[in-house]
């Protein structure tokens, strides 16, 4: 499961699709509708804050006003709470710029033609507010693509 914490506009066609899968996914777990996966460190910074499901429903809703900018039809009827407040759930720096050469790896073997649109600095999701630090202490990815 990757939720990224990068600005959805940067993330490829793969990417942001994954990432509203995923997303979809995690809100099904916040809401005790699986027994899988409820263990996933991403979702811990959702847990922590005072309504995780405000959390996410704002995350997938930033997700889906992308992809309708991209003419993408995204069901927004798939997120419960579509109208939450910002939960600005803290991103380290560290943690953007490891999801931006996440990124970057991945799009150089799927998808080249959109490296040239990949910032030299990532911008959080809305969701998410930049502080200063490392690599966030849940993270488990690699840079492998």
């Amino acid at each position: 499961m990757r939720l990224w914490s990068v600005h959805p506009s940067i993330l490829d066609r793969m990417a942001l699709v994954s990432s509203w899968r995923e997303g979809l996914l995690a809100q099904r777990v916040l809401v005790g509708g699986t027994r899988g996966y409820t263990k996933h460190p991403q979702l811990e910074r959702f847990r922590a804050t005072d309504e995780p499901l405000d959390a996410i429903g704002h995350f997938l809703t930033a997700v889906r006003l992308e992809a309708v900018r991209r003419r993408y039809a995204f069901d927004g009827s798939r997120v419960l709470r579509p109208d939450a407040a910002n939960p600005g759930i803290p991103v380290t720096t560290g943690q953007l710029a490891f999801e931006l050469a996440h990124l970057r790896a991945k799009v150089m073997v799927r998808d080249a033609a959109w490296l040239p649109r990949l910032p030299a600095i990532a911008p959080p999701a809305p969701s998410f507010a930049e502080t200063p630090g490392d690599i966030e202490s849940w993270e488990r990815g690699t840079l492998d693509p």
